[in-house]
């Protein structure tokens, strides 16, 4: 019985012990995790006023206001396209969708919107560090040819320290485009 009782005495003090130890490591730990500083990622969200941002800029080319949609872009902002066609400079972005918007799209509709604000803080190939809105979203075109097409069309946009789009790289496919514009 006193052997019993001396080992549920040890084992007791051990296991005090040992919890003592595992409390001070936990107390250890979480004080040396608040001393450094978390680590950047490479990449985090960004705030959703950005998606906003391109909420308006679609509302703005479906209604053909072309200088509300433009209000977002920098002087020096350049439009690209995944042909490896571009504009470089507002005066000609505006000037460009002017002119396709009165003389050959009679009506643009986007649906099924997505969009994505992120902050790319360590580029990972090609990218410029900062905010970035990603989109996705169907656009059906009517044009003045009297045919329709639709598509899923991406769309990336950078912004600068001033919150206006520097950049803008459209993905999108030529080929129903042609054929809706072809009288």
């Amino acid at each position: 019985m006193k052997k019993a009782i001396a080992i549920a005495f040890a084992t007791t003090l051990f296991l005090a012990c040992s919890s003592e130890k595992t409390e001070n490591k936990s107390e250890a730990t979480a004080d040396s995790a608040a001393a450094t500083p978390a680590k950047t990622q490479p990449v985090e969200f960004a705030d959703s006023k950005y998606s906003e941002i391109g909420n308006k800029g679609l509302a703005g080319l479906s209604s053909g206001d072309i200088d509300g949609w433009m209000s977002s872009f920098a002087d020096n902002a350049v439009y690209i396209w995944n042909s490896g066609d571009s504009l470089a400079g507002k005066a000609a972005i505006t000037a460009y969708w002017k002119k396709r918007r009165g003389e050959v799209i009679d009506s643009l509709s986007y649906k099924n919107q997505i969009w994505l604000p992120i902050k790319v803080n360590q580029p990972q190939s090609v990218e410029q560090t900062g905010i970035w809105l990603l989109g996705w979203y169907e656009v059906t075109a009517k044009y003045k040819t009297g045919k329709t097409m639709s598509q899923w069309i991406h769309t990336d946009m950078h912004f600068d320290a001033n919150d206006k789009i520097d950049r803008a790289i459209q993905y999108i496919d030529r080929a129903p485009i042609n054929a809706a514009t072809k009288k």
